[in-house]
Order: C-alpha cells, then structure tokens, then sequence
C-alpha cells in the first residue's frame, strides 16, 4: 500500500503479513528479513562477518551477496578473523579464483587487513563492546512509516565510520556502517506496518546484555 504521503509503505504478501518492501517476492530475500534483519546482534565475530559482507555489497545490491553468503563463508574460513588475518597471497588468489564469491582484490585485501585491525581492537576489548557503546547498548526505535524516510546514514555511523578508520579499517564508509547497525538490530528501520516491527522491538528489550 501507498502512504498518504507518497511514501511507499508496508505491503501485504502473499501469506497476509506486511512487510517492508525491500525483499520483494524473493523467498530467500523474505526469508531474510523475516529472521535475521533488525535482530540486536551482540556477537563480535558475527558483526564482524556482517561488516565484511556489507563492504563486499558496495556497488553491488544486498540480495547478491546474500545469494553467495554460503561461499563466502566457506572461502573465509567461517569469517574467523584469526585465520582470515594469516591469510596471504595464495590464499588471494583462490579467492580471485572463487566464481562462488564477488572475485574484487581489492575487497578481499581489505578483509584481511580489516581481519588484522579486529585482533588489534579486541586486545583493547570485545568489538561488540566497540560498536554498541555508540548507543550505550541500546537499539534505536525507529518508527518510519514510509521506505523514503528511512535514512541511509546517520550521525551514529558517521562516527562509528570515523572510529573504524581509525582502528585501520577499510569499506567501513557510513552507508556501509549504518546498512550493519540494521542488519544486525543496532537500529529498528523495519517500517512501522511491518509485522517484524513490533517482533524486534520485543526482541531489543528481550535479548540486550544486563
């Protein structure tokens, strides 16, 4: 349905439930966000995975690289940053070898360095630590009702951005960061129509670290 506004609202499927618009009809897309996006993620090694696979998606659209998430894990050692960070140039090249994976030196370079900075970041303390203090452990409600007022950055990313870089990090821009702080529930941008919205909103005061 259209909002009175204009906006694109939530949209009714097939099973009666409405959701946003972003997954359209592909089951793996509606899979997606049924189960996993907008869920508060505390894991460090999973947001780390989450960041990796976001700046593989730069120029790229979301559900393409959810299509070769399995590849990628399998090519990246389950995205354990201790092994990706011994990674060297034999395993670059089976990489760029990987039809499964986006084939991008530049990308997989980048995982391996960003691999090495997550190591150094956790001798300080836990990533998740890192990232969530920039909203106290607090997942931000968000209540659009329109896929046109949900942002693409935010102050919050911005400065999660600036902070990543500065850990030495790389394709960590704000879109980039702010696309994680949804995926991984830091943010809820699941429109207000949405029947996920009300879900991870339960979600974010069920599972948040006492």
């Amino acid at each position: 349905m259209n909002d009175v506004s204009g906006g694109r609202a939530a949209v009714e499927g097939p099973d009666g439930k409405y959701r946003c618009i972003w997954p359209g009809s592909d089951p793996l897309y509606l899979a997606y966000h049924d189960t996993e996006w907008g869920v508060p993620e505390y894991d460090s090694r999973a947001l780390w995975e989450k960041l990796m696979l976001d700046g593989f998606q730069a120029g790229l659209s979301w559900i393409t690289i959810l299509r070769k998430r399995d590849a990628f894990r399998a090519g990246f050692a389950g995205f354990e940053p201790e092994t990706v960070a011994r990674f060297g140039e034999a395993d670059i090249q089976r990489l760029l070898a990987d039809a499964g994976i986006v084939r991008h030196r530049g990308k997989i370079e980048g995982t391996i360095r960003n691999a090495q900075a997550y190591l150094r970041l956790s001798e300080k303390g836990p990533f998740t630590d890192f990232l969530w203090k920039h909203l106290d452990g607090r997942v931000i409600q968000n209540s659009f009702r329109t896929h046109e007022q949900v942002p693409a950055e935010t102050a919050v990313s911005k400065a999660i951005s600036k902070e990543l870089k500065a850990a030495g990090f790389t394709f960590c821009g704000p879109t980039i960061v702010y696309a994680v702080m949804q995926a991984c529930g830091m943010v809820n941008d699941h429109l207000t129509g949405c029947f996920r919205w009300q879900e991870c909103a339960a979600l974010a005061r069920d599972t948040r670290p006492a």
